[in-house]
Formats: C-alpha cells, structure tokens, sequence
C-alpha cells in the first residue's frame, strides 16, 4: 500500500526516536490521532517509564498516556532494529553544542546509522532535531541515498522543525502551526499530508533549508531580544531606574513594540544554543554574524552581573559573600516547568559557590541537583531557612512560590525575575535587577 494511502487511513507505522521533551509528546498526539507508535531511546529507564504509563513530561497528560499505552497504540523499546517496521520515522534526538559552542549533530548521525541500516522503500524520514540550516539536504539525505533511495520517490525525506515551549497551557504540540519542508516535492505532499492528520495548521515550505532557517531564526529573535533588554537593564542599573517600570511604560504604546523581560540569563535547549548554530554555519560563507553572537556575549554575562550586583547587596548590610547562606528560589531554566537544562541558575549557583557561599535551594520541580563535583538536594522553603539565610535569591519565579513569604522572613530578597511585582508589605527589602 502506497504511504499517502497508510497516513489517510491511519495504519501506517510511527517510529519516533528520543523520547524527550519532544518526542514523548508528539508520540502521544500520534497515538491519539490513530496511529501505531513505537517510541524509540537509548535510555532504557525512559522506555520502561512509558511502557509503564509512567509519566516524565510535564506537558504530557497523564491519562492521555495511560490510555494509549493501554491501547497499545504507544509502545516504547531500546531496539532500532524496529525501524524496518515503521513507514514514518520522526527524529527527535537532542542537539547540544560542544564546548567550543559547534553544533554536536552526533545523536542525528548515530541514529542515521540505524536508518542506513534499516530504511525501506515506502518510508518518510522527518527531523524535528533544531540545527543549522543545510542539514536535512547535506547529513540526512546523502546517508539515505547512497543506500539506493531516490528521495521523492521511493523514500520521502523533509524537516520540520520543533516549536514545543514547555509549560505553555495553551499551546501544544497539536495547535503550533507546523512548518514543513521537503526535499522535492514529492517529499513536501508526503510530509505536509501526514502532519495534517494532527496538527491544526501546516505551512508547506520551498525546502528543508527554509524550514531549519525560520526555526533559528525564531530563537535568535527571542535571543537577540533578551539581550537588548539585559543590556539596557546593567544600563538602567547604573542610572538607578527601574527597567521593569520602563519596560511597563514603552509597553503601553499599543503598535510597534513587544516586551521582553531581563533576567539572570537564558536557559533551555534553544535560545542558548541555536544562535551559535547559525553563527557556525555563516562563516562556511564569509559572513560573521557579529549581532548574534554578541546577544549571546550578553545573555552569557548576565550571571556574573547577578552576583556581582548580589556580593554588592550583601555589603551593603555589612556581610561577606564568603561564608554566607544564600538562599535560591527556582534552578529551572523557566518559571512552573521541571527542565533544568542550560538554565542561568545552575551558571550562578556555580559562580557562587566558587566565591565560598553556602548554598540551599529551593524548587519544587527539581529534587535533587549538581553543581560542579557538589550534589544538593532541594529543600522546603520555610521561615527558619529563610531566616538563617543571609539572602534569598529568586532566580527562577515558579507561582508556587509565597512571595509574600519569603519577603517576610527573609533578611533581604535579591529578585531577579520580578517575581515579588505583586508584594505589598516590606517592599524594603526587596532588590531588583536594577532599583
């Protein structure tokens, strides 16, 4: 049976390799809409998990994962072998950057051995993996072709890339409009029909090379952004005005401007790392990207502005960072998720902790963490470790936080997220990023 014919009729075979913050939920939407699914992962815990029903992604439903599991519609192994029955296969694996800030494609490469291996007539291959415009046509395809396939024909190859923003209420996999790129027009109808059975907007691209490009693209925007606002921030700082009520007031201009917030810097697996993405790839065309990669110097400076404005705090009341028990509120890299990943607070606790303070944290999302060779463990926040803390630093503002609270009991709160804006009593002790 033709694959146009397998994605109407919902038989034909989902594989979905990593089964992370992306690929976990877009196995469930898959499930949900009919298909088989087989999540695929390396990580044997995380596939016991999901055969389990046992959920790890916040922004998964609980009973939505049950009932597909039950089903038997999601099922998940450690196996690549598997692939040779899948007619789609979605590549969901992580793309970090090495410690020269170079794009590390090496999970795409590891999991295009398999494909190599098992890949079939008949078969659709998408990478939703974010990474540098070029790819799709220059890693992923020449690895399928030199085993014989011709893409458009009897092998369908696009990218489509990734827009999950975890946390979001009110966006989720299945209403993020999708973009959509195939190699050749062939591969753009396979691929734009199948994503149709599940998301509610699909945008048709001319090539894969758009597609990786627009998804940078939105990341260096929020980056670039970031970064504006972090600078006129240490700028605000230094003129002693207060950046959040500035940015109150250019928000009321009702055309022309969109707010972004500061903060201790940026976290997640997109805003710090895709940037340097797109600066790799331009200089194979002689184009330095000197904007982007100076947003990126100045989120990645925003850490060391913390706790250099923090050990200015501390000597004002006639303490000594060295020593002193400094108090953190949130290590997530945004507020009300559990991913800790390239989150500014993990960068700060390691500044600190480098300076000889004595660090105790709080998260409700995050038991356990590392910070350098030290492992810390989360605790409750209560008014006796606020007292004995010298400062309570909010870093990331999770709304299960009482800020009232931590205001009440805490010598002094240092909040770099503004997540105290609502608090009326002992506004005193409150220091914000710039005040």
């Amino acid at each position: 049976m033709d694959i146009r014919e397998k994605i109407k009729n919902h038989s034909a075979i989902i594989g979905v390799v990593g089964l992370g913050y992306v690929g976990l939920p877009l196995a469930v939407l898959q499930a949900k809409t009919g298909f088989h699914v087989l999540g695929i992962d390396e990580v044997s815990a995380k596939v016991e998990m999901v055969n389990q029903a046992n959920n790890y992604i916040l922004d998964v439903d609980d009973e939505e994962l049950r009932q597909v599991v039950d089903q038997k519609r999601l099922e998940a192994t450690t196996d690549f072998s598997v692939l040779q029955q899948c007619d789609i296969v979605l590549i969901c694996v992580p793309t970090p950057l090495t410690r020269n800030k170079e794009p590390d494609i090496s999970a795409i490469v590891k999991v295009l051995g398999h494909l190599a291996q098992y890949a079939h007539p008949n078969m659709l291959v998408v990478l939703e993996s974010t990474t540098y415009p070029g790819t799709t046509e220059e890693v992923i395809l020449p690895a399928l072709t030199a085993k014989g396939f011709t893409a458009g024909q009897d092998l369908f190859v696009a990218f489509s890339p990734e827009r999950v923003d975890p946390g979001n209420a009110d966006f989720k996999t299945h209403n993020t409009f999708k973009l959509v790129g195939g190699v050749t027009e062939g591969c753009q109808e396979v691929s734009k029909l199948f994503y149709e059975q599940s998301i509610v907007k699909v945008f048709p691209l001319s090539s894969p090379r758009v597609a990786e490009m627009a998804k940078v693209f939105e990341n260096v925007f929020r980056s670039v952004n970031i970064a504006l606002v972090n600078e006129l921030t240490m700028l605000c700082e230094r003129m002693d005005i207060n950046v959040y009520e500035v940015i109150d007031a250019a928000a009321t201009k009702n055309f022309g401007f969109m707010p972004f917030y500061p903060g201790p810097g940026v976290g997640g697996h997109c805003i710090p790392l895709d940037p340097y993405y797109l600066a790799w790839k331009s200089k194979e065309y002689d184009v330095h990207t000197r904007f982007i990669e100076l947003a990126g110097e100045i989120n990645e400076n925003m850490p060391y502005f913390v706790v250099n404005k923090l050990q200015r705090v501390l000597n004002n009341l006639g303490k000594c960072l060295q020593g002193s028990t400094i108090v953190v509120l949130g290590v997530t890299y945004k507020a009300d998720i559990e991913d800790p990943r390239e989150s500014p607070a993990t960068k700060v606790m390691e500044l600190l902790q480098k300076l000889g303070a004595n660090l105790q944290y709080v998260d409700p999302y995050t038991p356990s963490l590392m910070i350098g060779d030290q492992q810390y463990k989360a605790h409750v926040v209560t008014k006796e470790l606020l007292e004995k803390g010298a400062c309570a630093l909010i870093l990331t503002a999770h709304s299960a936080f009482d800020y009232q609270m931590i205001v009440d009991n805490a010598p002094i709160v240092f909040d770099t997220r503004n997540g105290t804006r609502q608090v009326q009593q002992h506004r005193e002790k409150i220091v914000l990023l710039s005040t």
